[in-house]
């Protein structure tokens, strides 16, 4: 951002974010919702629009939606109604969006986000439910563009942030919070490639210490995370740069380009009531009653902000390896089913940390792919801290055990990786050592206690590194002495 921006105008910015549930069956319909399924194969009278058809609804997109509300400290209203949201667009037969307006289900939430200098509330205005449209397919065919109806009816929720982000890396973070919380509760894969969560900005600036709010633009098309902060850089910018020439911010919808990195319009900005809501007349009201919130409530699992403190207070790990292995719900379940075998939870990190998440970055897979299971893994790091094997020993396993079904203990024994704990075995040695080494005992007895590590490792190479160095250390000591 330019020094104009950051001394003369500060950004105000809200996020909406749609999250498609992951429920077996679309919103109103009794027909599949998954993701990848053949062109309109999917599909049901109702999805099409034909008259006469009825919605029906869905209980776990209840059930998800309030999930997700007590999880960001939202109020549950007992009573919310859903409505039509009217537009014509090609992928949406019925011509009409069914949605909630101005009753939505969850609202006045909020979500904190931690940045490297500074954490941050955002405010959540509301968490509605609705139903997604389908897919316009345009470059498929040169000549027409192509209608997918899959996605249809497939249940939404969305998340509406107040106009509390200032930066684009706290729109940033704000967003992966959001993708962090829809997984953790399994309300939502969080894919943004596959469309699965989606994000749109409002954007405009104002004059630093001024209140009201300046003319606004909602970015649309930002399929990752870091087109998000892209885009409303590009934003930002813009709106600036028009500013300080004397131009005006017109309320307008822009598709953000991820090759050109720029924006382009793609309408003038609707109102509320260009859409005509109203009451949709084929569902009745829902009704949240204080026994299916305490019910909903006993579902949530250990949210991540509360994860991430008991891996920092309870286990002692740092606050960079408890963030990282919180990140993903999957990842501290990995974590902590490995602790069960092996209760040394900086040990367990720091080979997750180092060795698993480098093969899940070469390999470009998640941890529920990974081929090593947690209780073989546990088997491996406790052979290490058993002093059984040793750290050069312990790697060679690791590798082998990704091509392998075979148990730590087993390869270690198969690669003769062993480490000796047997006095028969290393007592010989270490007399060896001694005996070929007058010098460097005299200057040991004379104070160069340090020589301490050259005579380990000389038993070390003699045994091939097999010889257990904690024994070795403790039957050099009494030798050197006395010998």
């Amino acid at each position: 951002m330019s020094t104009i921006s950051n001394e003369k105008y500060e950004a105000v910015i809200g996020l909406e974010v749609h999250a498609q549930l992951l429920t077996n069956s679309k919103a109103f319909a009794s027909v599949s919702s998954e993701y990848g399924a053949a062109p309109n194969s999917q599909v049901t009278p109702l999805c099409l629009g034909h008259p006469g058809t009825l919605p029906v609804l869905n209980e776990n997109l209840v059930r998800y939606i309030i999930k997700m509300g007590l999880a960001t400290d939202c109020k549950i209203a007992e009573k919310s109604i859903f409505a039509r949201k009217n537009y014509f667009y090609p992928d949406l037969p019925k011509g009409y969006q069914i949605s909630q307006y101005d009753t939505p289900i969850c609202f006045g939430g909020s979500i904190d986000i931690e940045l490297e200098n500074y954490s941050k509330t955002i405010g959540i205005t509301r968490i509605h439910m609705e139903e997604d449209a389908g897919k316009s397919i345009h470059d498929q065919d040169p000549y027409h563009t192509l209608v997918d109806l899959n996605r249809a009816g497939t249940p939404l929720i969305e998340i509406v942030s107040e106009p509390d982000l200032r930066t684009p890396e706290e729109a940033y973070h704000y967003l992966a919070k959001i993708k962090q919380i829809v997984q953790y509760l399994e309300v939502c894969d969080g894919n943004m490639e596959e469309g699965s969560l989606r994000c749109d900005a409002n954007v405009s600036i104002r004059l630093r210490g001024q209140k009201e709010l300046g003319t606004r633009t909602e970015l649309k098309n930002m399929n990752s995370f870091r087109n998000v902060e892209r885009a409303i850089s590009f934003e930002i910018e813009r709106q600036i740069e028009l500013v300080e020439s004397g131009g005006k911010v017109i309320q307008q919808t822009l598709l953000w380009d991820p090759n050109k990195l720029e924006t382009r319009q793609m309408r003038t900005k609707e109102e509320a009531h260009d859409y005509r809501y109203f009451p949709e007349p084929d569902l009745p009201p829902v009704y949240v009653t204080q026994e299916m919130l305490i019910d909903i409530r006993a579902e949530l699992p250990e949210l991540p902000s509360v994860r991430f403190q008991r891996f920092s207070d309870e286990l002692s790990l740092s606050k960079d390896d408890a963030y990282i292995l919180t990140e993903s719900r999957v990842l501290a379940d990995y974590f902590e089913e490995v602790l069960k075998d092996v209760n040394q939870p900086k040990a367990v990190a720091n080979v997750i940390l180092t060795e698993v998440l480098r093969v899940l970055n070469e390999k470009s897979i998640s941890i529920d792919q990974f081929s090593i299971t947690p209780k073989r893994l546990g088997e491996l790091i406790a052979l290490k801290m058993d002093d059984k094997i040793n750290s050069s020993a312990m790697q060679q396993i690791f590798n082998e055990m990704l091509q392998s079904e075979l148990s730590a203990v087993e390869l270690a024994e198969k690669m003769n990786l062993m480490q000796v704990s047997d006095t028969g075995f290393i007592d010989p040695i270490l007399d060896d050592v001694i005996e070929s080494n007058p010098d460097e005992v005299q200057r040991y007895r004379d104070g160069k206690k340090a020589l301490i590590g050259f005579f380990i490792g000389e038993v070390m190479k003699k045994s091939k590194g097999k010889a257990n160095p904690k024994q070795v250390r403790e039957l050099l000591l009494p030798k050197l002495e006395n010998s």
